[in-house]
């Protein structure tokens, strides 16, 4: 069985568990907090993966490190320890974030902008991109590109919508050149 389908099953499992309890939210702030803390401090990874360490020494470890998260994601984690497939538990939580917000109707949309954009502005693009994409929310992640030049880019799943002035100016320079106009 491929690792992408194992970690389906696990984040399967889990949503379902979350969503009967109502804890989805809940759960996906845990599971990213989790999720930072793997690609923020390699020693975490290298710990849970070495062979030499005990599945009670790293249940421990787990119950420790994360004891303020939730019974499910805890049982979620020592699951996978005791299974030895704690390869998958990034692809898992993506996987169970994925579940999470096709469940509530939520997208995550990444806008690109030649400076920050503002709480007011952001709530304004979720509002307006939330419809056109069918969602009934939409969170954005601002990331500052001073190439833009001005305007913003914005990535909602495999859908970009560019508004910015340096694709304006492109295009313009496309028509120049063809002759069309």
């Amino acid at each position: 069985m491929s690792s992408s389908t194992v970690a389906n099953r696990y984040a399967q499992a889990l949503f379902q568990v979350s969503l009967k309890k109502g804890t989805l939210e809940q759960s996906i702030e845990e599971l990213r907090a989790i999720k930072t803390v793997l690609k923020t401090t390699p020693e975490f990874s290298q710990f849970l993966s070495n062979p030499k360490i005990s599945k009670e020494q790293k249940h421990s470890f787990i119950r420790t490190s994360f004891q303020s998260a939730s019974q499910d994601v805890i049982t979620t984690l020592l699951l996978l320890v005791d299974k030895k497939r704690l390869d998958i538990l990034e692809s898992m939580i993506e996987k169970f974030v994925s579940l999470s917000f096709e469940a509530q109707n939520i997208a995550e949309a990444t806008v690109y902008s030649a400076k920050a954009l503002t709480e007011q502005e952001q709530e304004q693009i979720a509002q307006v991109f939330a419809s056109k994409v069918g969602k009934a929310r939409l969170l954005i992640n601002n990331v500052v590109n001073a190439d833009l030049l001005g305007g913003f880019k914005i990535r909602i799943g495999d859908r970009i919508y560019d508004g910015s002035i340096k694709s304006q100016l492109d295009r313009l320079e496309r028509q120049l050149v063809t002759g069309t106009r």
